[in-house]
């Protein structure tokens, strides 16, 4: 088990960024895939307090289009999994999105058929 921990910060502007840290000292080397193939751009810089380095990962042009596209980031000399992000677009997204509403409306459905019959019962109650 690695003794670092990376934690999301944020993703903007085609720039997923994080925080490491662990252990004061050397700094880690991490490397993030994309498909097995090393990402370029990536940057680690220490920040103020020993142990803390700020992640920046760059997504390429080339990883934005129709699918599901996940970033493995590493700790290049164990090979330990730090973190990952995932990437989702086009048809691949659209068909779980479409999922997704299909189910809420069959609950939305369900609902309404619950809430007439309740009115229905209500109304052939004697009130008092």
């Amino acid at each position: 088990m690695s003794d670092h921990v990376l934690t999301k910060t944020r993703f903007r502007e085609g720039v997923w960024h994080g925080l490491l840290s662990g252990p004061a000292g050397s700094q880690p080397e991490i490397s993030v895939t994309l498909d097995d193939m090393p990402l370029r751009g990536v940057t680690l810089a220490e920040m103020g307090a020993p142990g803390r380095w700020a992640l920046e990962v760059p997504v390429p042009v080339e990883a934005i289009g129709d699918g599901v596209q996940t970033f493995l980031i590493r700790e290049a000399a164990s090979g330990e999994l730090l973190d990952s992000f995932t990437l989702i677009a086009g048809e691949a997204l659209a068909d779980d999105i479409r999922a997704e509403m299909s189910l809420l409306r069959a609950e939305l459905d369900m609902l309404k058929r619950a809430f007439r019959r309740h009115c229905l019962e209500a109304e052939g109650t004697p009130t008092g």
